[in-house]
């Protein structure tokens, strides 16, 4: 009668063991390379940089730098592999309900890891752009720092002045009820106040694609993923803002070129009134200064060409000139260009047709 029983408690632990097993196993350790950020690290040991973000943090908050960052040649923890849901019912369902569902794929990171702990929190200050729709692209990223200047012993990178500046207005534009759509993402970063920005490779594509190194793959890619999102909204006002820093010779400082589509009035019109901005609120910063800036058509730009919504294409100084790089590495300006982008599409949206 009792004879059964250790075939009974052998099976049980049998089933046991799979869902024991990995609470005992300890977690891989791998070695940050140099450039490494949590995303890249994350992307090389097949793991998810939106889903396991958090979840490697709380792992190796003691390992990490200042805004998570990663120390080159230190071992981090891995988080455990997820299990992937079989979606079953998603295959048998009807195209129909396919193209109702799909608008609610997440395509962003929360404001907390776009932004930052510090910045973190977005308040309303006005509803001036609800209804609004922006595509928001910094220049580069990735494997491709864009251009870099020399400031001191240290150097600066294109996409990290711009990916912050673009990241400034995204959080303006949403305090005035935008709807955002920033195409390159790194988690890591956030809102930086320093001077010099340290330069990672970690940058990844909405909603999570790795960035190519092939120049042109990059910008399709870019330019593809603003096209899916632009579908989402139609009869909505969008427009599409790619932010760029020049890269010309060491002693010419420039200010901010607006390219627009030659066939797009649209597109004219919003770098215009960006534009217009940009001269009142020089002439009243720097009444002693004139500003240059121009708005000027380049359709062979790739972005330009061939973004669905219309686009303006912003150069924003010199990062190799001494004066233009003030521009960039006191953080107050950073925002203060930000915020005059901001009130041109604004003045944009308020005479639109």
């Amino acid at each position: 009668m009792l004879q059964p029983l250790p075939l009974l408690i052998a099976t049980f632990l049998a089933f046991a063991t799979p869902f024991a097993s990995p609470a005992q196993q300890a977690p891989a350790k791998v070695r940050a390379k140099r450039g490494d950020g949590v995303t890249v690290l994350l992307q090389r040991h097949g793991l998810n940089p939106v889903r396991d973000y958090d979840r490697f943090v709380a792992l190796n908050r003691a390992q990490l730098g200042p805004r998570n960052s990663l120390i080159s040649g230190k071992y981090y923890r891995l988080p455990a592999k997820q299990p992937t849901r079989k979606k079953a019912t998603a295959a048998k369902a009807p195209a129909a309900a396919t193209a109702r569902t799909s608008t609610k794929v997440k395509t962003q990171l929360s404001t907390k890891q776009l932004f930052g702990p510090r910045y973190g929190q977005v308040s309303a200050r006005s509803r001036q752009l609800s209804g609004t729709v922006f595509y928001l692209l910094s220049g580069h990223g990735g494997p491709d720092p864009g251009a870099v200047g020399k400031y001191g012993s240290n150097q600066l990178a294109e996409d990290e002045y711009a990916y912050d500046i673009t990241t400034r207005l995204a959080r303006v534009l949403m305090e005035h009820g935008a709807k955002v759509h920033l195409i390159v993402q790194d988690p890591d970063d956030g809102i930086r106040d320093e001077a010099v920005l340290q330069m990672d490779r970690d940058e990844i594509t909405t909603p999570n694609l790795t960035i190519p190194l092939n120049h042109v793959a990059r910008l399709r890619q870019y330019t593809n993923a603003i096209n899916r999102l632009h579908g989402r909204y139609k009869g909505a006002y969008q427009r599409m803002i790619t932010l760029h820093i020049d890269s010309r010779s060491a002693g010419l400082n420039t200010d901010v070129f607006f390219y627009h589509h030659d066939k797009s009035p649209v597109g004219k019109r919003l770098a215009n009134n960006i534009h217009q901005v940009f001269t009142a609120r020089y002439k009243r910063s720097q009444p002693n200064r004139p500003y240059v800036g121009t708005v000027s058509a380049r359709s062979s730009l790739y972005v330009v060409r061939n973004s669905h919504a219309p686009t303006v294409f912003i150069e924003l100084g010199n990062i190799r000139n001494d004066k233009d790089q003030r521009r960039f590495v006191i953080p107050d300006n950073r925002q203060a260009l930000a915020n005059w982008i901001c009130e041109g599409l604004i003045a944009d949206y308020r005479g639109r047709k």
